[in-house]
């Protein structure tokens, strides 16, 4: 079968595999252990593994692998099970490729056409046989074994799943590895061994691609400390992409859900399916990232086409993608041009040459492109034109300048500017040019060639050309309309006409936490810049920046955003600049402005990573590499705009609105590489600090046509730094890309992938150690005991996210709140894991009785209690005095724990307290509010210090128990005692107990009130004790018969038994108990925390999680 191209790790793989045919582009390979000749040990162990393993996961033993003559780069692209079936592919491509591989002249376009080839024929194929792949019949039975093996709650939709190895030290077990939406799971049987593995998706800290001597390629699992090891698969590509997609998938959802965007495909966790949700949403996602595009567009279509590019003269090969409102064009590697097309552009599509099965599309401007050799171009027209007549603009103009006016400065405010500031602070004078401007006039003239050949605005074609300029530093005059261009603002702002004006007209005037951050800092930016020392600056920035944390609550206000709005607002117009600020945001920065900056802290890993791939000598001197992620913060949040003078930074800025996040990448390596010998000199990281900053103030732009007033780096030159060499940015950035410029922007996404699970279970692990360092002050529990609490409580967080997007508790967690807050529990996940580790076996009356422990621990009655709170619970009933366990006890039966109920419906109260008093977050909260509005910082103030004068309680201000309540606390005791061996003398003791105290306190009160006739009546403290006992034991009970008087009890003549109120001291009751030795064997008996703590960890996936 023919496979998608990819590249193969070949390090170890020739010791399992054998050439048997090859030419200048092919190699056929057979793999050890198959055929004549077995290859002597390594053929027989190779055999030995294969022969072990179901068919299903079996590698095959034929490949064809593609290599150019000059290339050391192998690409599989077929395999085979029999020597018929591989010689079949290597026919048909000795008769239809190999002569015209002969024409082309340069490797990469041998390699680029072969890859094309390879994967038209599989999408051939895919057409006939997707319906086989998904069989129903089986994925029914994969899905029994799943539900009988694994025992996980019916609501976990599994996804897909694979036969592969599960390596244990160095034997493999073969079975099957399922993947669910929340869990990785495997499970094998061998000769009476069975091996069961379940983890979640949110436990994996590394999940990536490996290789060693014995596996020529694996899946690395690392989770809990422990590493696990999975290969043999048939497809493992495929299998590696849905891991990553579905673990990115739970950290998103579960951990950083500021910034889930939910997707059709993937809003409800029991639908997700593999072709349908996963496939389809990364395929959008890479697409959508690939054409700058905005978040709503979806790849609906693909075509493969020839494009006619008029400036080279020929035609390339690429793909034709279409979505809602944009169709798209990338040649085969992506980088020799690309185009995009807005539909609101397109203004007619012809159909000229049916034979070539031709397309020609006309746009505005007076330009068309023509695609030849669609397969079903018929289709295609007519897809564009039904687009085109549903979002054609009413507005057109051939000139962009005039376009770029009316789009989205509808209705505009007179309050937004709409002038760039450079243009109001620095205009050109066009009479007297100077050398600089006389260059500057140069590059306009080159962007202008190049206008005239690759079109000019939406339209236009992006080629190695356009780069080129690109580093070369784009003209002052059109950086703000090349920004907007390349970073796919211009489509943002043409679709929202009017927004941005809205947007300013209901911010104005509010007063939230992010606008006075976003006043505190106005001054700070840029203050050297005389755009920013008068009012039209400052204003400008006010309403970009409160319009943007109006628009994205989540996100609001961040350090870094004003210095990087300043620069935007000097090249760009107000509303354009707003639209730069998305992109960068919300696009081409994820996750880097928010509470936590996950996404710069992930792209630091990736540095790090490159760094020991490319400058060896700088890790071979500096094996720690945090230095570099913390001194380099800087450089990713504000593109370097914090440490280059202004006139270079831009530079850079130009780089990046054009490749992305590679551009700060490369240059960050090229920084370093330049100041290697000074780096590995240097003594300490402050030496190391110093060197860098020099550099850095050293860097200049020789071409910048700023005056003098403007450029930084003239200010802070002295005579001492006139005597370190300069070094001009276009140089720095020209040699960033010589020598890294190779790097794939799809190889940096999947690094980032790789990193993000490893820096979100660090920064997880960061919270759990602090909340731990708290907690371990106020209980008795070991270190390793407090830490599996802590992973039991916060998998009981997520057990209730698991299966529906809507959960509480999952709207609960929030990053930016005090450690102990960010994980807590409602009553419903509290009452689960709270039964699953008290101590004792309660009968009956266990719901209510959680109840009343949840409220006694929500002391700010906010519906949540947090891991301080619990532990404390679980700390005096496992390691408390009698007394302490009497007094919580005590304590559950008055309020807040017990509201003078006599009876109450848990039910009734989890629907209300939990549900129905939701706002609109989905929070319950008592505790000062978070949100738009300000934080009351008093509040919590004074809520830290009422914590810190809390003073040690004592049983004597404990209030008195009441009738009802006393009652109620005896049927407790009662409950505690079932199954334990003591348990009648435990009753007896109990009985003994309350008929004491009854009779004390009708003594007591006796004593207290006049003497009147009586009469022998039913005593109501006969009654007390019968509602007392469980059922059976209030006639039972000899003791109380023959140990105390059986003096007749009497009550006032006409009185009414119900209204005699009584009451007890919690001091008398634990006297009373004190009495009974059985009582304090009981409540002292040592408890077996680590039996209780295993007990759970295996209970607590089985247990009921939603009601």
């Amino acid at each position: 079968m023919w496979l998608k191209p990819e590249e193969i790790l070949l390090k170890n793989a020739f010791k399992l595999w054998v050439t048997e045919k090859g030419n200048d582009y092919f190699v056929l390979q057979r793999r050890r252990g198959y055929g004549e000749g077995g290859g002597g040990l390594t053929g027989l162990l190779v055999g030995t593994l294969d022969t072990m393993l179901d068919s299903t996961s079996k590698v095959a033993p034929f490949r064809i692998l593609h290599q150019t003559p000059d290339s050391q780069v192998y690409w599989s692209i077929a395999c085979g099970g029999t020597k018929e079936e591989i010689s079949q592919h290597w026919e048909w491509l000795e008769k239809n490729i190999m002569r015209t591989l002969s024409v082309f002249d340069s490797s990469d376009d041998i390699t680029s056409f072969v890859q094309g080839k390879i994967r038209g024929l599989i999408a051939e194929e895919g057409k006939v046989s997707c319906v086989q792949e998904d069989d129903p019949e089986k994925f029914r039975e994969a899905l029994l074994r799943f539900e009988k093996w694994f025992d996980l709650p019916q609501k976990e939709k599994l996804v897909t799943y694979y036969s592969c190895s599960y390596w244990r030290g160095r034997v493999p077990c073969q079975g099957w590895l399922y993947l669910s939406t929340n869990f990785l799971s495997f499970y094998s049987y061998l000769l009476g061994s069975e091996v069961k593995l379940v983890i979640s998706w949110n436990e994996i800290w590394r999940l990536e691609k490996t290789s060693n001597v014995i596996l020529t390629e694996s899946i690395h699992v690392l989770a809990n400390g422990e590493d696990h090891f999975f290969s043999m698969f048939l497809h493992l590509n495929e299998t590696f992409l849905i891991m990553e997609q579905l673990a990115d998938y739970s950290i998103k959802r579960l951990f950083d859900k500021e910034t889930f965007q939910e997707e059709p495909s993937l809003s409800d966790p029991l639908q997700i399916t593999k072709r349908y949700c996963l496939e389809t949403h990364a395929r959008n996602e890479q697409f959508r990232a690939f054409f700058r595009l905005p978040k709503e567009e979806n790849l609906l279509e693909v075509y493969e086409s020839f494009l006619w590019v008029p400036f080279s003269h020929f035609n390339t090969l690429g793909k034709i993608c279409l979505s809602e409102s944009y169709l798209c064009f990338a040649s085969q590697d992506g980088s020799q041009c690309h185009v995009i097309i807005p539909m609101r552009e397109v203004i007619g599509v012809e159909k000229p040459d049916r034979s070539s099965r031709a397309l020609i599309v006309c746009v505005r401007g007076k330009r068309a492109l023509r695609f030849s050799e669609v397969r079903d171009f018929e289709r295609l027209a007519n897809a564009i034109r039904r687009r085109c007549g549903m979002t054609a603009s009413p507005q057109h103009s051939d000139n962009p300048e005039e376009v770029a006016l009316m789009v989205g400065q509808k209705d505009s405010s007179k309050a937004v500017s709409t002038e760039a500031l450079m243009t109001v602070f620095h205009p050109q004078d066009t009479e007297n040019l100077d050398p600089k401007m006389l260059k500057e006039k140069m590059k306009e003239q080159s962007w202008n060639i190049h206008f005239s050949e690759y079109g000019r605005g939406t339209s236009m074609f992006c080629t190695k050309k356009t780069r080129d300029l690109i580093v070369r530093g784009i003209p002052e005059a059109l950086r703000g309309e090349l920004w907007m261009l390349f970073s796919g603002a211009v489509n943002d702002m043409a679709t929202n006409p009017g927004y941005y004006s809205e947007l300013v007209d209901q911010s104005l005037g509010t007063s939230t936490l992010a606008t006075d951050e976003i006043e505190r800092d106005l001054h700070r930016s840029l203050p050297e810049h005389p755009a920013f020392q008068s009012d039209t600056g400052i204003s400008a920035l006010r309403r970009v920046l409160t319009a943007y944390a109006y628009r994205n609550p989540k996100i609001g206000y961040c350090q870094a955003m004003n210095i990087l709005t300043s620069v935007l607002l000097l090249y760009a117009k107000e509303e354009e600049a707003f639209w730069l600020l998305v992109a960068v945001c919300e696009r081409m920065l994820p996750d880097y402005f928010n509470r936590r900056i996950i996404g710069a802290l992930v792209d630091q890993a990736v540095f790090e990573e490159l760094i020991r791939m490319h400058l060896t000598q700088l890790t071979e001197h500096m094996t720690d590499l945090t230095f570099f992620s913390s001194v380099s913060l800087s450089w990713f949040l504000t593109l370097f705009i914090s440490v280059l003078p202004i006139e270079s930074a831009v530079n850079v800025v130009d780089c990046f609105f054009y490749d992305g996040i590679k551009a700060i990448l490369q240059l960050g390596l090229a920084v370093l590489d330049y100041n290697m010998e000074g780096l590995i000199s240097s003594h300490d990281d402050a030496e190391a600090v110093t060197i860098l900053n020099k550099f850095f103030d050293n860097v200049t732009n020789k071409d910048s046509p700023l005056p003098q007033t403007v450029q930084q780096n003239s200010v802070g030159n002295n005579d001492k730094a006139s005597s370190i060499s300069k070094v001009d940015v276009s140089d720095l950035i020209k040699e960033a890309y010589e020598k890294y410029g190779d790097m794939k922007s799809e190889e940096v996404e999947s690094m980032r992938k790789r990193n993000k699970l490893y820096v979100i279970q660090t920064l997880e692990d960061t919270t759990k150690q602090n909340v731990l360092r708290v907690v371990s002050q106020e209980v008795k529990f070991s270190a390793s005991q407090l830490d599996e609490l802590y992973v039991l409580f916060k998998r009981q967080h997520f057990l209730s996210c698991y299966w529906t997007m809507n959960s509480p508790v999952l709207l609960h967690h929030d990053p930016s709140l005090a450690y102990l807050e960010q994980y807590q529990l409602g009553f419903h996940q509290f009452s689960l894991l709270f039964s699953l580790l008290e101590p004792w076996s309660l009968c009956s009356g266990k719901d209510t009785l959680f109840l009343w422990a949840f409220r006694l621990l929500d002391e700010n009655q906010d519906g949540l209690v947090n891991f301080k709170e619990f532990c404390c619970a679980l700390d005096i009933l496992y390691s408390g005095t009698f007394t302490n366990k009497l007094t919580f006890l005590f304590k559950l039966h008055q309020p807040p724990g017990n509201y003078c109920m006599t009876s109450f419906d848990v039910n009734v109260f989890h629907s209300y307290y939990v549900v129905s008093d939701l706002p609109e977050d989905g929070v319950i909260r008592k505790s000062p509010e978070r949100g738009r509005g300000k934080v009351d910082l008093q509040a919590y103030l004074k809520q830290w210090q009422d914590e810190i004068l809390k003073k040690e309680e004592s049983i004597k201000d404990l209030p008195r128990i009441n009738q009802a309540q006393f009652i109620q606390f005896s049927k407790t005791l009662y409950n505690l005692f079932h199954s334990d061996p003591e348990e009648e003398s435990l009753y007896r003791a109990v009985a003994r107990v309350t008929s004491l105290l009854l009779r004390m306190e009708e003594v007591g009160r006796r004593l207290q009130e006049p003497t009147s006739p009586q009469k022998s009546s039913t005593s109501p403290i006969q009654a007390a004790l019968e509602g007392a006992l469980p059922d059976g034991e209030a006639s039972s009970t000899p003791e109380s018969s023959s140990d105390t008087p059986s003096t007749p009890i009497t009550q006032e003549a006409g009185s009414i038994p119900q209204e005699v109120e009584w009451s007890f001291a919690f001091e008398q009751i634990l006297a009373s108990l004190l009495n009974e030795p059985v009582l304090v064997r009981f409540f002292e008996r040592p408890v077996d925390i680590q039996a209780r703590l295993d007990h759970a960890k295996c209970a607590q996936l089985k247990a009921k999680t939603n009601k």
